[in-house]
């Protein structure tokens, strides 16, 4: 297992690198292939050693290379984050015996740290991210279960998929102002890979992404940095919500069924 994590955490490293360039290029319209990675102040490219996930910018102090321009903290943070959130994903899902699933997890991992930057900083969920992902986690989801022959999972992915975009179109439509489609089009992968885990983390993943984004609203609020028609990205508490359904989805379930005395 310790050997699975650890491979699981350098490849985390090297997606975490490559999600900058996704951040950074996708709202642009820029190409994820050309040009080479490049200092954005001077052009110059960088140089491979300067590469590393995370050591490079160490190495360099934050600063370019060629022009001594400040390198933002946010490309080290990316890298660390997903190479945290990988093992994070990984060591749940082996704790569940469900590490067949890891592909598809580790995929939705990154575009959900992908989408959760680009969220926050341009109120976008690029259909070029999101659209795809569809098949993409069909596939990695899918085939694992038709393998072994676990069609109701297979049923209730399904399942999972189609609440989750119904139930977002719906509120959509009736407050189009509260609602974007991205947000609908991301509940549906949401919707899939929950439902996969089971049906109460579906319905905790779905919860929390409402009882995330009312605390952050009145947060704002609060701090007197916007009021209630201030618009707030909502595709991160989404994304938070399914991350916490991972991890305290049954221990939540556990507790309300304690509580209730069902």
């Amino acid at each position: 297992m310790w050997l699975l994590l650890v491979v699981v955490a350098l490849f985390g490293l090297a997606i975490g690198s490559f999600l900058n360039v996704v951040i950074y290029r996708v709202p642009n319209g820029g190409s994820l292939i050309a040009p080479a990675s490049h200092c954005p102040h001077c052009q110059a490219p960088i140089r491979n050693r300067h590469n590393v996930p995370v050591l490079g910018w160490l190495v360099l102090r934050g600063r370019c290379a060629d022009c001594a321009a400040p390198i933002s903290a946010r490309y080290p943070l990316v890298e660390l984050a997903t190479g945290v959130a990988f093992v994070l994903v990984a060591w749940r899902l082996h704790s569940l015996n469900r590490l067949a699933g890891l592909p598809a997890w580790l995929y939705f991992t990154a575009i959900a740290i992908a989408l959760a930057a680009i969220d926050i900083d341009c109120h976008r969920l690029p259909n070029s991210i999101v659209l795809p992902s569809y098949p993409v986690l069909a596939l990695l989801l899918g085939i694992p279960l038709l393998w072994q022959q676990d069609y109701w999972a297979l049923l209730r992915t399904a399942i999972g998929c189609a609440a989750l975009f119904g139930s977002y179109f719906a509120l959509a439509l009736a407050y189009p102002k509260g609602m974007g489609f991205g947000d609908v089009k991301l509940a549906g992968l949401i919707g899939a890979v929950l439902g996969w885990l089971s049906y109460s983390a579906l319905l905790v993943g779905a919860f929390a992404a409402f009882l995330l984004g009312g605390v952050a609203g009145i947060a704002v609020i609060a701090s007197r940095r916007g009021t209630g028609k201030t618009p707030l990205p909502f595709g991160p508490f989404m994304l938070a919500g399914a991350a916490l359904a991972l991890y305290l989805a049954q221990p939540i379930l556990d507790s309300y069924l304690r509580v209730t005395g069902l």
